[in-house]
């Protein structure tokens, strides 16, 4: 059955067509947490019995992660063993560093619902490949310097101390609310076939991803772009506070970078303009994250929280400045990919999953 015209239909019915769409778009990235969550979480559970030393730890961090897709698993999982006394805070620290790459997975999955145009793949992929250019390079960075001084375990020792009792705010998240039911009904209707949650996820992600982007073709006029452009990103500053508010709003950075890749593959907005927006999304969950933990009171907790926000800002501090090596690899590595699509399959296979495994492996022996 062919569809019609978007362009024919009047503007406030494809007004309504995108807002159905973007719905349809967030919900199933939740649906894919959900749905990795339930197969991947007992996996990633028993990967912490492989970590024994920081460079596993990092790894570990990746692969569970990736597994589940969701940071804030890993770090609830960390924060138990921290304050159980069963995992060393040294040993905690290169965790939430690789939890902060490996969450990054769901990017990807959008970027390929793009993969049959080659430009606006290649944009989408390359906005995806950023955010894990940003946390490898500050792990490549800030892991040996933790490992010789131990700058993020003393300074977040001591503001786990100095915040202490201060109390916190814990607020539900309005993507949360919006599809937690659907989410919920859907994973109840799917118990013991979680895979078949998973094809849903995806179906429904690409679909609504290519309704998105017809839309927006149809929809996005020179003075919609000017606003955009001028407004929400018109300098560096203001694209790294709209992508720290906007996740601190919603509480995901899955999906607020998500939301970023099929703006990206339409021309709509550059890596440059989006480099600042991810470190604001990196940022941003971290605050939400540590305004939680202090509402638990949990030393432990709040220090694996200012431990995921220090990494991020010690991060921004060094590669903000100096952005033009992390765009530089961003735009070979996702160049590279578009031209050779295959590749870029096997670069999330091999970063986010065979690598991580097989040294998680070595090192255990």
């Amino acid at each position: 059955m062919k569809l019609p015209d978007l362009r024919k239909l009047p503007a406030p019915v494809r007004i309504a067509l995108f807002l159905v769409a973007l719905y349809a778009f967030l919900l199933s990235i939740e649906l894919l947490g959900a749905g990795f969550k339930s197969l991947g979480g007992g996996f990633a559970k028993t990967l912490f019995s492989l970590t024994a030393a920081p460079i596993a730890g990092l790894f570990v961090g990746i692969l569970a992660t990736a597994v589940c897709q969701s940071s804030s698993s890993t770090t609830s999982v960390v924060v138990g063993l921290v304050a159980a006394g069963q995992l060393d805070i040294r040993v905690a620290i290169p965790v939430v560093m690789g939890a902060n790459i490996g969450t990054t997975v769901t990017n990807f999955l959008v970027s390929f619902g793009l993969v049959a145009r080659r430009q606006e793949f290649e944009r989408a992929f390359s906005t995806s490949i950023m955010h894990d250019v940003f946390n490898i390079l500050s792990v490549a960075l800030l892991l040996p310097l933790e490992t010789a001084f131990r700058p993020l375990e003393r300074s977040s020792a001591w503001l786990a101390r100095a915040f202490a009792g201060v109390g916190g705010l814990n607020f539900a998240s309005p993507l949360k609310l919006a599809t937690r039911p659907v989410v919920e009904f859907l994973a109840g209707l799917a118990r013991g076939f979680e895979w078949a949650l998973l094809v849903l996820a995806l179906v429904l992600l690409f679909t609504a991803l290519k309704l998105m982007m017809d839309l927006m073709r149809s929809l996005i006029s020179g003075r919609v772009e000017l606003v955009i452009d001028r407004y929400l990103f018109g300098n560096a500053a203001r694209a790294f506070a709209v992508g720290l508010l906007f996740t601190m709003l919603i509480q995901s950075s899955s999906a607020t970078m998500a939301i970023a890749v099929p703006l990206a593959g339409a021309g709509i907005l550059t890596l440059r303009q989006l480099f600042p927006y991810a470190l604001g999304t990196n940022v941003g969950t971290t605050i939400t994250a540590n305004l939680a933990a202090l509402v638990t009171g949990n030393i432990a907790a709040v220090q694996v929280a200012f431990v995921h926000l220090l990494f991020n800002v010690f991060g921004v501090a060094v590669w903000f400045p100096l952005r033009a090596l992390p765009l530089a690899l961003t735009r070979i590595i996702g160049g590279f990919c578009a031209r050779h699509r295959v590749f870029s399959v096997l670069f999330v296979l091999l970063v986010f999953f065979a690598i991580p495994l097989v040294t998680v492996i070595l090192l255990r022996r």
